[in-house]
Order: structure tokens, then C-alpha cells, then sequence
């Protein structure tokens, strides 16, 4: 039998970008689901899913960093604190992001700033707020690239995902003092809109899944399982780390 951990979030705040689908959405509905009061961010369209009047959603670009700062500020006003923000936005350009010799520099810097200065912008805007009120803790999504080459490179996307683990370090060790904690959780092959070329094809996604030594290929919802242990109590010990939730994938 499968026992769901007991999470209790009432009362809590929690600023989730990438809001609009896959990994994000999850997490925007696990935290609803214990109490928390979570406000969502994404360029894309409001999930259906999201009836619970827990949640808030700002169709927004994460990039326009003059509407994040008026999204942050509506929260603290509306709710007086900000327990949690999860930094999943990201972006994986397939055919653009190539070899450091061969990509447009343009697309280069569209990756590095929706992928890594986005993240960093909404942890400035964060760490202030938690420390009004004693403390925080963040999760940033990076990946299983921030750990190796690729024969079929897209640097600019390893790149940006390496250099969360540095951001979440960096925050861990310059603001423990303030009760603010700072972790990041590395997804493996997991099936979200980011993989929507697997989306139809049984055969590639078979052929990965054997690959993995679990045997499957992630889900949203395993992400989501993550972000909720570091967001609680249980984890409150934990700070400056990788979660990876691979299948074992980094085993090979």
C-alpha cells in the first residue's frame, strides 16, 4: 500500500514560476492541496486544473522583470509573507541550442536569461521578503545536463542548468543565517511539455525507459513529491543540496 506523507502548509505563501504546465502546474497543485496560498507565473495560459481559490495565476513573462516586481509585491501585500518560491521556468530549444561553435548568440542569451538570470531575479526579489518574516526556502529545477556533455549538445541549456546549482548554493550559504534555505532538485528524462516530441511515440519512449534503471521515465508529480519534502519541515535540516530524481539515470 502506498501512504501520501502528511504535509500541512496552511497558512503559507508560494511564488511558483513556470506555473503553466508539466512540473510547475504539479507543484502549484500539491501546495494548494496542503494549505498554502500559491501564486503562479507563466506566459502560458491558465491550467483548467486550477479551481482551487488557493491558487492565483499572472500570465506573465518571467523575463519583463518590471511586471515580477509588481507580482511580488501584490503577494506580500495581499498575504504579508512569503514562505516559498519554486523556480521552474525554464526553456529547452530543440534545433536552436546547439554546440557553443555553432549556436546563434541571440538564442544563446534568450536560454541564459529565461533559464538562469530569470531564476536569479526571483530569488532577489524573494530573499528580502522571507527575511521579513524570519526565514524561507526556495527549490530551483535544474537537470541531470548540469552533470555532463552531451554528444548531441545544447550548451546553452546544460549551461544555464549547471549554473542553478551554483545559485542555490550561493543562497544557502549567504543567507542560513536568516532562516532562508535553498535547494535544487535535478530531474532526469521526465515526460512534460518541454519532451512533447515523445509525446506520441511509444517507441522512443520505450527505448528510454529501458535506459533507466527504474525502468520508466519521470512524471511531474515525482518533481512535485520533491519540492513538497524541501518546502517542509522534514527537510529542515537540509540546505545547499541536489535532490536528483533520475530513475538512477545518473547511475550509467
Amino acid at each position: 500500500m502506498t501512504t501520501n506523507p502528511i504535509y500541512n502548509f496552511n497558512n503559507k505563501t508560494a511564488i511558483v514560476t513556470g506555473a503553466g504546465g508539466g512540473m510547475g502546474k504539479e507543484i502549484v497543485l500539491a501546495l494548494s492541496k496542503y494549505g498554502a496560498k500559491v501564486y503562479g507565473i507563466d506566459l502560458k495560459e491558465k491550467p483548467e486544473e486550477y479551481t482551487n481559490s488557493n491558487i492565483k495565476y499572472f500570465q506573465e513573462d518571467i523575463t519583463k522583470f518590471d511586471k515580477i516586481d509588481l507580482i511580488f509585491d501584490q503577494v506580500f501585500k495581499e498575504t504579508k509573507r512569503l514562505d516559498f518560491l519554486a523556480n521552474v521556468a525554464g526553456v529547452l530549444l530543440f534545433g536552436k541550442d546547439k554546440s557553443l561553435v555553432d549556436i546563434d548568440l541571440d538564442v544563446y542569451d534568450q536560454v541564459i536569461n529565461i533559464n538562469l538570470k530569470a531564476s536569479t531575479y526571483a530569488a532577489r526579489k524573494a530573499i528580502p521578503l522571507m527575511q521579513k518574516t524570519g526565514g524561507g526556502s526556495m527549490v530551483h529545477i535544474s537537470s541531470v545536463q548540469a552533470y555532463r556533455g552531451d554528444p548531441l549538445p545544447q550548451d546553452a541549456y546544460s549551461q544555464s542548468k549547471a549554473a542553478i546549482l551554483n545559485l542555490s548554493k550561493s543562497i544557502a550559504m549567504q543567507f542560513a543565517k536568516n532562516g532562508i534555505r535553498s535547494n535544487t532538485i535535478v530531474p532526469g528524462l521526465t515526460m512534460t511539455p518541454l519532451q512533447d516530441r515523445w509525446k506520441n511515440d511509444k517507441e522512443t519512449q520505450s527505448k528510454i525507459a529501458n535506459h533507466i534503471p527504474l525502468g520508466r521515465l519521470g512524471k511531474p508529480e515525482d518533481m512535485a513529491n520533491g519540492t513538497l519534502f524541501l518546502f517542509s519541515e522534514a527537510s529542515s535540516f537540509i540546505t545547499g543540496t541536489e535532490l536528483i530524481i533520475d530513475g538512477g539515470l545518473l547511475l550509467h
